[in-house]
This record gives C-alpha cells, structure tokens and sequence, in this order.
C-alpha cells in the first residue's frame, strides 16, 4: 500500500536569483513565451521595419517590443 504525503515548505526566492534565460526557459515550457498581445517579438520588428520604411509612425510598437525584451515601460 502506497501514501501519499505532502509537506508545505517556505522558500524566500527574489527574482534576481534567476538569470533572464532561466525565466525564459520556465515561461516557454509553460507555453507562455514572449508574446504582447498574441504577437511575438519576431513579429513587433517586423511591424516597425514595414511602418518606417514605409514612413509611418511605429511608436507603439517599438514600446512594445521594448516591455517584451527588458518588461519595462517607457
């Protein structure tokens, strides 16, 4: 006959104890890589290169893409 048992256990762990790549790699493997609003960042550089080389304004995305790769907002 197996049991089962679980132990309740607290951990102080800060963010900074993990590298970005560490985070990445949780965030892909629970399917949640990097996307804003369904769009990859691939897909945001896409956008602006077609918005300024067509000369319109590309603002938003570029802030974007910016919270996407350092999740800071400008």
């Amino acid at each position: 006959m197996y049991r089962t048992v679980y132990k309740e256990v607290e951990i102080d762990v800060e963010l900074d104890d993990f590298d970005d790549q560490d985070l990445i790699d949780e965030l892909e493997r629970r399917g949640r890589g990097f996307e804003v609003a369904g769009q990859a960042p691939t897909d945001l550089v896409r956008t602006i290169y077609e918005k300024r080389r067509t000369g319109r304004d590309y603002q938003q995305e570029l802030d974007e893409l910016i919270y996407v790769a350092i999740g800071r907002i400008v």
